[in-house]
């Protein structure tokens, strides 16, 4: 009786105690080991039972009416597995088994091998196409086509304000082959290229509704963004795209009765591009203005709202569901994984970290603007050049105004080579990539120290990836808090070493803790209390 009170105490009765239980086998006395058993067989219902001054419980039976003999009901939840979460009409359009998406980091780190992972496991990867050339791009198409053959997956459109041409080029190739559902991320505002993709994919069907071929899911952490991608593409763009002949008429027609993105993932204190907003209060801001939005429009469909940013661990994920997420994305964690592009130095740094092993640092393709990245500072000192790099660039007007001692010492430091050498590996990489930034450049010369900055800055997450010797301590590892909480949660078990981590598993476990602290909570509500032990879900097997 003892070993059974300290594993569960009874506060309150509730409504479950005008009922019985009935089975034709009797149930388990509690113990901590069957209780932890049965609340984890997420499968089947749970009855939490008293008889006399014994507790037992049970995943079969039913509530029935109260008898004498019988025994009492004191708690009781269904069964909820992890297909159960999220926004069923989510998983229909993507052709997805569960409610999670993996999304996009650039450079390839979300790779062909996580996407095609995620998706044959029933859940969807984005490939991470930012920073990739339109051929690197195109063989991740063909590889990720073939081998998926009609399951989920999405590729990444990132806003490149600086290099305009090549998020042309990339939207066309998302065109050119077909690319069902894109992710479109940091932008700040509707661009022509993202507009037009969406629209080429609009055509009406016989019944008079509208087929949408070209599926956006757009990342946002503000309210302006999120409110642009929740209405009909803007007129001024529609008119552009029309009298360029990117679109029909029909598209153009269309196009103001279907919001421009299908889904809005809203993100948090994440790695990478964020604006560090708390989940608790970005999330239910953005539900918010979708409802008023769709009382405005009346879309057929409304927009989906998901979460991300700091989804890392079952207790994280159950609580973006419970404000109402129809889906989670997770980031951080995923680039710790063994099918992750990142360099085994990078995913072994990833997984020693803490929650506070993080810090801003300028972004390489929006250096000029003075956006910033969430990045690793454990381990590299990447974010403390970057910083400096930023600040030189806000004090001169060129290389040349630089004073001789602080750029022999930008030189030594960081570049570790002549500021004219990297110029002219900027002339190479840029004649190939947009010839148009060494236009700009030549005719102003602190677009030209742009340049030069911005190859440190691009450089050092490539060496995060290919694991560049001697550059260690300049890797860019795009990280936010949520990795060091994964890295809690794990700890002693299977999951702490790197090379167990595999991107489905990992997601499984995030998905099915959720559904056991969902039970818990529900009957945490109806006055029972657990002990520690027991409300606790510890990964002990792999589950994919």
């Amino acid at each position: 009786m003892n070993s059974q009170r300290c594993a569960v105490k009874v506060l309150r009765p509730t409504q479950a105690t005008l009922f019985g239980w009935s089975h034709s086998r009797s149930p388990e006395p509690i113990s901590q080991s069957s209780l932890s058993s049965n609340l984890a067989n997420l499968d089947q219902p749970f009855f939490l039972l008293q008889k006399d001054d014994g507790y037992f419980s049970a995943n079969d039976g039913q509530a029935s009416q109260q008898s004498e003999n019988s025994f009492q009901v004191i708690g009781l939840c269904p069964e909820l597995s992890p297909f159960d979460l999220g926004d069923p009409a989510f998983k229909a359009t993507y052709g997805m088994k569960y409610s999670l998406y993996a999304g996009s980091m650039a450079n390839g780190i979300s790779s062909e091998d996580m996407v095609i992972a995620l998706g044959n496991g029933g859940f969807m990867g984005s490939f991470g196409a930012g920073g990739c050339l339109p051929t690197r791009i195109e063989k991740a198409i063909h590889r990720i086509q073939n081998e998926l053959n009609g399951k989920p997956y999405l590729f990444n459109l990132i806003n490149s304000p600086f290099e305009p041409a090549l998020e042309a080029r990339t939207a066309e190739l998302y065109i050119k082959h077909g690319i069902r559902a894109i992710e479109a991320s940091a932008y700040v505002a509707l661009t022509s290229n993202l507009v037009w993709y969406r629209l080429a994919g609009l055509s009406r069907l016989p019944d008079g509704s509208i087929k949408i071929n070209h599926r956006i899911i757009a990342k946002v952490s503000r309210k302006e963004v999120a409110q642009k991608f929740l209405a009909p593409a803007e007129q001024s763009i529609v008119n552009q795209l029309l009298a360029e002949g990117k679109i029909t008429e029909e598209q153009a027609r269309l196009s103001q009765y279907v919001p421009t993105a299908d889904d809005i993932t809203v993100e948090a204190d994440s790695g990478g591009h964020t604006d560090n907003r708390p989940l608790v209060s970005i999330l239910p801001a953005i539900l918010q203005l979708r409802d008023s939005l769709q009382d405005q429009y009346q879309f057929p469909q409304p927009t989906r709202i998901g979460a991300a940013g700091g989804i890392a661990t079952p207790a994280s994920a159950l609580a973006a569901f419970m404000m109402g997420a129809a889906y989670i994305t997770t980031g951080s964690i995923n680039q710790g994984c063994v099918e992750s592009g990142a360099s085994e130095h990078s995913k072994n740094l990833l997984s020693q970290m803490e929650m506070t092993d993080v810090a801003m640092a300028p972004a390489s393709d929006m250096f000029e603007m003075g956006v910033k990245v969430q990045v690793l500072k454990r381990g590299t000192m990447f974010a403390m050049r970057a910083q400096k790099l930023y600040e030189v660039y806000q004090r001169y007007e060129s290389v040349e105004e630089i004073p001789a001692p602080e750029r022999e010492k930008l030189e030594a430091t960081i570049f570790k080579r002549s500021m004219d050498s990297v110029w002219n590996e900027c002339v190479k990489f840029f004649g190939e990539r947009d010839p148009k930034q060494i236009e700009r450049a030549n005719q102003k010369p602190k677009d030209k120290m742009a340049l030069i900055f911005r190859w440190y800055l691009g450089l050092s997450s490539r060496w995060s990836n290919s694991g560049e010797k001697g550059r260690e301590m300049d890797y860019q590892i795009w990280c936010g808090p949520a990795m060091g909480a994964f890295n809690d949660w794990v700890k002693g078990t299977y999951l702490e070493k790197p090379e167990n981590r595999s991107v489905t598993d990992v997601s499984m476990h995030i998905l099915r803790g959720a559904a056991f602290l969902w039970r818990i909570r529900m009957l945490e509500a109806q006055g029972l209390r657990f002990a520690d032990e027991i409300c606790k879900y510890i990964p002990t097997d792999r589950l994919m």
